[in-house]
């Protein structure tokens, strides 16, 4: 019931990793990291939705992992060349993709507590 643990405790050593030895970019890289990471996120987010939707491919996770990361920074990237913000598509959309996957493992987890939670009763 709980192998969505292993990737948020993945996630968690990760974040705390960063704090303990940080690591800054030039500002003129703050935009593609912050799609970069929003884009990670997303991948991992729906790859744990996946998962407990019984679904998980390792392919296309790793292959939505980098390429919705490149699209993001290569979206980024053409918007700073013609000087428009492209970007927030990106944050946008990524955005929107990241409450949604929350909101549905939310769901599953509470009907997974509530139907235990009947069977004990």
């Amino acid at each position: 019931m709980y192998h969505f643990l292993l990737p948020l405790l993945g996630l968690l050593v990760g974040v705390i990793l960063g704090l303990i030895f940080p690591f800054t970019f030039p500002v003129a890289y703050a935009r593609y990291m912050a799609v970069a990471i929003l884009a990670s996120l997303d991948s991992v987010l729906g790859g744990l939705r996946a998962n407990m939707e019984g679904q998980f491919n390792p392919v296309i996770f790793i292959s939505g992992f980098f390429c919705n990361a490149l699209f993001a920074a290569a979206l980024t990237y053409v918007g700073d060349r013609l000087g428009l913000e492209i970007y927030y598509a990106a944050v946008f959309a990524f955005g929107v993709r990241i409450f949604q996957n929350l909101a549905v493992m939310r769901r599953h987890l509470l009907e997974n507590w509530n139907s235990e939670k009947k069977r004990g009763a």
